[in-house]
């Protein structure tokens, strides 16, 4: 089955999922989420497939959210938006199978995650 996988090409961690993924044969599609930020619609679909909050897809250590995000207190529904205008903030690698995702990282989770 094809893994999509939402992918930032300036994140260490997103390329070598990438890496990982070729290396092992896996088919995948690369959905650069920077060039092509994901829109509410699909922000709201990758979290039911993630079967997490919004708050599982911040990257918190992103130097736009501590600068600005930080000490806010935004409902969900404006964290997608947030997100969908700011993609450097939504964590990467995602991986999308189907009807599940989940965050490429550590590694170890997307050999068990591809296997599955």
């Amino acid at each position: 089955m094809m893994v999509k996988v939402l992918h930032n090409g300036s994140c260490s961690k997103s390329n070598a999922v990438l890496e990982y993924l070729d290396e092992n044969g896996v088919p995948f599609e690369i959905i650069n989420i920077v060039e092509d930020p994901l829109s509410i619609l699909e922000i709201k679909t990758v979290l039911k497939k993630l079967n997490q909050s919004v708050f599982h897809m911040i990257r918190k250590t992103d130097k736009l959210y501590t600068e600005n995000y930080a000490d806010k207190n935004y409902s969900e529904e404006e964290w997608i938006k947030i997100l969908s205008e700011n993609p450097s903030l939504i964590q990467r690698p995602i991986l999308i199978k189907g009807s599940v995702a989940m965050l490429g990282r550590p590694i170890e989770n997307v050999k068990f995650f591809i296997e599955k």
